[in-house]
Order: structure tokens, then sequence, then C-alpha cells
């Protein structure tokens, strides 16, 4: 009887990590890794004026709230979560009003590839099973967020956990 319920414990973990939404990312991932090299990194500084208006402005917003601490459901630099920091981001650099949680955040703009983002895109993850994470993509692979553990963050997609958890990307500029 162990071994039956074990066996069925292994076959449903393995059917329900089939059904992964973006079977694409890994792939996408591994062909637009930023390279190393001088040369490679200096294609990838923005060229357009608004995609460089945009990034100075989202530096200058990181710079004001960098480390400021994680707290759910926070909206200041007392305390902030990933939403609620995209949420205040936008509203002060943009004027837009983005709804207060990721579940909705989601589903606005228009979708884009990982190999398209530019400057102010949303990047969002699935870090567990019902679990969403959200970050204002940068550059060259950087994205601002609020980490549970380490508050307002530069991370970068290509690492290992954010890699893993990659869900999809919104443009909403």
């Amino acid at each position: 009887m162990k071994y039956i319920f074990c066996s069925f414990l292994i076959l449903f973990l393995i059917a329900g990590c089939s059904r992964r939404p973006v079977p694409t990312a890994k792939v996408l991932h591994k062909q637009h890794t930023p390279s190393k090299s001088k040369t490679a990194s200096s294609k990838n500084i923005p060229t357009d004026t608004k995609t460089s208006s945009t990034l100075k402005k989202l530096y200058r917003q990181y710079n004001n709230w960098k480390g400021t601490p994680y707290q759910y459901g926070g909206l200041s630099q007392e305390g902030v979560d990933c939403s609620g920091f995209v949420h205040q981001t936008y509203r002060s650099l943009f004027k837009i009003s983005l709804p207060r949680a990721t579940k909705d955040q989601v589903t606005r703009g228009k979708r884009v590839y990982i190999n398209q983002l530019t400057a102010g895109d949303l990047v969002f993850f699935k870090t567990r099973w019902n679990v969403r994470h959200v970050g204002i993509y940068l550059e060259k692979g950087k994205f601002a967020h609020a980490s549970s553990n380490k508050g307002v963050i530069i991370s970068t997609l290509y690492s290992g956990y954010w890699k893993k958890h990659y869900w999809q990307a919104r443009r909403l500029l």
C-alpha cells in the first residue's frame, strides 16, 4: 500500500510539473543570455531617447527605494511588497494607475517575450504553486523588485532562481 501511494504521489508531481505555462522561456533564456564581452554589452545600451529616459527614471526610483524592507501589503519606504513597489513606481514616474495586487497587474498591458524586454516592462514569476512575484525590467537582464529577504534590490533574470521561476512579461509603456 505504501508503494502504491508513493507511486501515485510521484505521478501526480510529474503531471503537475508538465503543465508549466511558458515552456519556451528556458530556451529564450539560453539564446539571449548577455555576453560578458565588452563589445556585446555595449550593444545593449539603449539608443532611443524614450528608453534612455525611462531607464534613468527607473534607476533614480530604485536609488530612492534601495534597501526598503519587505513588508507584505506595504506601500511606503518604511516597508513595501513587490506589487506595492511596482504600483508606486508606475504611479509616481509614469502617472499610470496599476492595480495593487500582482494577480491583477499581470492582466494589464501587452504580453512580450523575454528577448523583447525594454526598460519599464513588468516581469512576472511563479515562485510557488499559488505565489506570484513582479519586478520592473531595467536593462541587460536586470530588474528591480522588492525581495522578501532583502527588500528593494536589483536582480538578474538569468540567475538560477529567477530563470527557473520566470513566467511572463507585460509592456505598459
